[in-house]
């Protein structure tokens, strides 16, 4: 089949069938008397392999030592394909949060699109000081993304950089909480952290809903942060969590104090009061627990707090009761009332 025709069926052109000969791709078995290229059924054959490897995109160097390389592994071939696919989709998909930060900017002419791309470079730098300083700089006229802000604290792991960042994001206002959310949602324990801890520091109902949401996370540090984020605004939904920090000893003085502040309401203290006490009394209580369970009394309204620990002078346990005999003398000279 002359060179022509090949071409016509094989959807390769005349000029990609020469330049195939001179690299010694396919080199056409036979010539005519007048010189012209005659292919064989096998040369066509190995013309579609070459286009076949060509649209996974191999270069044409790559394409012949597959086809001549005895030794050459089809497996391995397939592993570098995934790599650089897989490579150009992150490439391309940075690229496209790119356009979706400028586009939701809403930027008004070059200036602006110019000042977006630069935030986006500085936010994207390794260095953490050029990141803190990118969130710190003058904003100009360009309001930041709330979407590009919310994106920047979910990937941030250096604690100064998210720092600036939560306050950048609490500045822009916007809906930051929605930003958030699907990363206190998140598979990747990190990424759940600091969406609760961001949104900790966001007012609204719909913050309080998400972080009553992280009350039944897996992890431990997660569910911290949204107690205490949770009864810092009164909702006493964040007792039962409160009261388990406390016994196992996860930031059990702030979660002590916050309980301390839910049960100025004295509906909440009798609640409060309640799990303290049945949680000193488990079986399963370790002495450490209870010394903690103990000192979280002195956090509670006097009155119902210093009966408990009366109580607790006499303990079993002679450093649950010292530290309690000490606590309610405190309650009682504070309180102006004398010493039993």
């Amino acid at each position: 089949m002359l060179i022509g025709e090949v071409a016509r069926r094989s959807g390769v052109s005349s000029r990609m069938l020469r330049h195939y000969d001179s690299l010694g791709l396919v080199r056409p078995t036979g010539r005519t008397v007048g010189g012209y290229r005659e292919y064989s059924d096998e040369d066509i054959r190995r013309i579609f392999h070459v286009e076949s490897l060509r649209s996974l995109g191999l270069s044409l160097r790559q394409i012949g030592r597959a086809l001549e390389d005895p030794a050459f592994e089809p497996s391995d071939l397939v592993g570098n394909l995934i790599r650089r696919t897989e490579e150009r989709l992150k490439r391309e998909q940075e690229l496209l949060e790119r356009l979706r930060a400028v586009d939701a900017s809403a930027p008004f002419g070059w200036e602006g699109v110019l000042r977006i791309v630069e935030l986006l470079h500085g936010l994207n730098s390794p260095h953490a000081a050029r990141r803190q300083q990118t969130v710190l700089a003058p904003g100009e006229d360009v309001p930041v993304p709330t979407e590009m802000l919310a994106g920047a604290v979910l990937a941030e792991a250096d604690p100064n950089v998210a720092g600036a960042l939560r306050w950048a994001l609490a500045r822009a206002g916007g809906d930051g909480v929605a930003s958030l959310a699907s990363g206190a949602r998140s598979e990747n324990v990190d990424v759940r952290r600091r969406a609760v801890l961001a949104i900790a520091g966001m007012p609204g109902d719909e913050a309080t809903a998400v972080l009553t949401e992280a009350l039944g996370d897996p992890d431990k540090t997660v569910r911290g942060r949204a107690a205490l984020a949770l009864g810092s605004r009164g909702e006493t939904t964040a007792v039962p969590a409160l009261v388990r920090m406390v016994a196992e000893g996860t930031t059990d003085v702030e979660a002590a104090e916050v309980l301390g502040t839910l049960a100025r309401d004295a509906g909440c203290a009798d609640r409060i009061m309640s799990a303290l006490v049945d949680e000193l009394a488990a079986p399963t209580a370790d002495p450490a627990t209870r010394i903690r369970l103990t000192q979280a009394l002195a956090e509670m309204p006097p009155e119902p707090a210093r009966g408990v620990l009366r109580n607790l002078a006499d303990d079993d346990d002679r450093a649950v009761a010292l530290i309690a005999s000490a606590l309610a003398g405190m309650l009682e000279r504070r309180d102006g009332m004398p010493e039993s």
